[in-house]
């Protein structure tokens, strides 16, 4: 039933628009509506990755935004969705215990596979990723996540008195997990209490041990497990940081909600988007534009906020190269879910499809180049 989520990437809905680092999916079917997917890379190579699954029955979006490089979050692509079905068969259905023995079996996974081939490539052990997991089954919502990938839904509210005229408001789905909110940096402090440098502020932010900003992801093996820092391989690779015990976690944050006629659309993206927008612009564009394509619009007022910081045009951010264009603003990935059973869109046959966006765009683009024009729109 998962079989194409093995695949990379599905060719034959991308489109470049003229930037040969964004890649956007304009609109496909899902059980309750639309959906849209956009991504733009910044880094040498794409360290974001994106999915979405559908069936007749549910619904899967996953966001993956690596660090260190881009092998945990191509590995988190093509094992999660694979263990979420698995085990909500095996129990009857999606739950929160389901969602988190897929994770918990990601990581052991992950974890596996860095203890295998880190003395060949000690680089591996730093290698992590945010993980943001959304699922849609039976009307129930699942937001699973780790990291600081975000979710936000645009839910439509009455506007004062005036009892015909309403509004769409956003409201956050998803905890970030990042000590530069003083909630989290409370929290891995508490569990800290012998280490007074647990957190502490350099280069600008807060980041746990001078390191991480993040404090729960899947990976970033060396900070959760102390032996490979007594290691002398890794040693030689990176400055040891003298560890008593795990200072990151892999367990997520589970909200669980019925959806209801509100419920308007949700937003899943990875930080990239989120630095440059907040949470009630992404929505206000998405009220205000048509669907299709609507994931590439974010992503586009997104590097038109980066272009108007630095005083430069969008067309100038279009023209700089990957590797280069991470000094400007990082990978984003976006997906856009359209929640339309008012509007008797669960009616239309959906059948089982899962689309990845490319592991890598520049890459995609270029070899889209050689065999047919890029379409644009």
């Amino acid at each position: 039933m998962l079989e194409s989520c093995y695949r990379p990437l599905e060719r034959c809905f991308g489109g470049g628009g003229g930037d040969g680092l964004l890649w956007h999916m304009d609109l496909k079917p899902h059980a309750s509506g639309d959906y849209s997917i956009a991504v733009v890379q910044a880094n040498s190579s794409l360290e974001d990755q994106g999915q979405v699954f559908t069936s007749p029955s549910a619904t899967y979006v996953g966001v993956y935004d690596g660090h260190g490089g881009p092998e945990a979050s191509r590995f988190i692509n093509s094992h999660l969705f694979p263990y979420l079905h698995r085990f909500a068969l095996e129990q009857g259905g999606l739950s929160a215990e389901v969602i988190r023995r897929a994770f918990d079996a990601t990581e052991e996974d992950f974890v596996h596979l860095v203890t295998r081939s880190w003395v060949a490539r000690p680089q591996i052990a730093s290698v992590g990723s945010c993980c943001l997991v959304g699922a849609i089954t039976d009307d129930m919502l699942y937001v699973a996540n780790l990291g600081d990938s975000r979710a936000v839904l645009g839910r439509r509210v009455s506007n004062g008195r005036m009892s015909n005229s309403t509004a769409v408001v956003a409201e956050r789905l998803s905890t970030d997990h990042n000590v530069g909110v003083e909630e989290v940096r409370k929290e891995v402090e508490a569990l800290h209490p012998d280490d007074a440098h647990i957190v502490v502020h350099t280069r600008g932010v807060w980041r746990i041990k001078g390191i991480i900003q993040v404090s729960r992801s899947i990976g970033d093996v060396y900070l959760k497990k102390p032996e490979f820092h007594r290691d002398p391989c890794f040693q030689q690779f990176g400055s040891p940081v003298p560890l008593k015990r795990a200072v990151m976690s892999a367990e997520p944050s589970i909200l669980i909600r019925k959806l209801r006629p509100q419920d308007l659309f949700l937003i899943f993206a990875s930080d990239g988007l989120w630095e440059q927008l907040s949470d009630d612009l992404a929505v206000e564009i998405v009220v205000k534009n048509p669907r299709v394509g609507i994931a590439k619009k974010l992503v586009r007022a997104a590097l038109g906020e980066v272009a108007r910081k630095r005083e430069m045009s969008y067309e100038d951010i279009k023209r700089i190269k990957k590797g280069v264009r991470r000094h400007f603003h990082d990978d984003i990935t976006v997906v856009v879910v359209y929640l339309d059973r008012e509007r008797g869109s669960t009616n239309r046959k959906c059948t089982v499809d899962c689309t990845s966006a490319p592991i890598d765009i520049f890459s995609f683009n270029s070899d889209e180049a050689d065999d047919t024009p890029l379409t644009t729109s």
